[in-house]
């Protein structure tokens, strides 16, 4: 619960009112986590974009650090292509019988990946990939011709972000074990990849706010302009 008593000690370690450096940031999160386990560090990033106009602001990342998950990547490809894909590390591989078979439920997999050829069939799994957030989308690196390179990417730390209704880009970014160091090197990834879809014509800061915290811990803003100065 938010309103625990661990929460309200970890609560007084972060100054609420102040922008936090990066650095400054990361070296304080270790000790705002609370949890047995091993916490996800989550990062918001407020976009200062009218979701009217520009609804879909969305990319990928290849986090320098990986993620700290370990992600199950399936693919729906030509019956010849298979074997590159199962090669790669695919949990699953197929064409129309994959198709069938997330028809029938089949949902084991994080990202799936389909090769441009197949998408005409996969188009008709819409309904069941949509709402898990699980359709393949060019965009998205997850609609390619280069099957076994885009398995290999994910697997290795390539995550997608895709900004909500509210304006907001939420991702994780490493585990709360992870070196501060790792860590600010995900976090100006992420930063440099949102600057390569930012809207064209857009006036006005386009990074409003960015917010670190652990899965049980509690937000520590942190300054754009000082994060924004480390991104190449």
């Amino acid at each position: 619960m938010t309103n625990g008593k661990t929460y309200r000690e970890k609560l007084k370690l972060v100054d609420r009112e102040k922008l936090y450096s990066p650095a400054d940031a990361l070296a304080l999160l270790p000790k705002t986590t609370r949890a047995k386990f091993d916490e996800s560090v989550d990062l918001a990033v407020k976009l200062g974009v009218d979701t009217v106009k520009n609804p879909s602001v969305r990319g990928t990342v290849a986090l320098p650090a990986g993620s700290g998950k370990a992600r199950r990547v399936a693919v729906i490809t030509r019956p010849d292509r298979v074997k590159e894909a199962e090669e790669a590390g695919a949990v699953a591989a197929g064409g129309a019988d994959m198709i069938e078979k997330i028809k029938g439920g089949f949902l084991g997999f994080d990202v799936l990946i389909a090769s441009p050829d197949m998408m005409p069939e996969v188009g008709k799994l819409g309904k069941i990939l949509g709402t898990k957030g699980l359709m393949p989308n060019p965009k998205s690196g997850t609609v390619t011709p280069e099957i076994g390179k885009a398995v290999r990417e994910f697997q290795g730390g390539k995550v997608e972000f895709k900004m909500d209704k509210g304006g907001v880009v939420h991702l994780g970014i490493g585990k709360a074990s992870f070196k501060p160091e790792a860590l600010h090197q995900n976090l100006t990834a992420v930063l440099s990849a949102l600057n390569h879809v930012k809207p064209s014509g857009l006036k006005g800061a386009y990074i409003k706010s960015i917010t670190l915290s652990s899965t049980m811990g509690p937000g520590i803003k942190v300054d754009p302009g000082q994060a924004l100065d480390e991104v190449h």
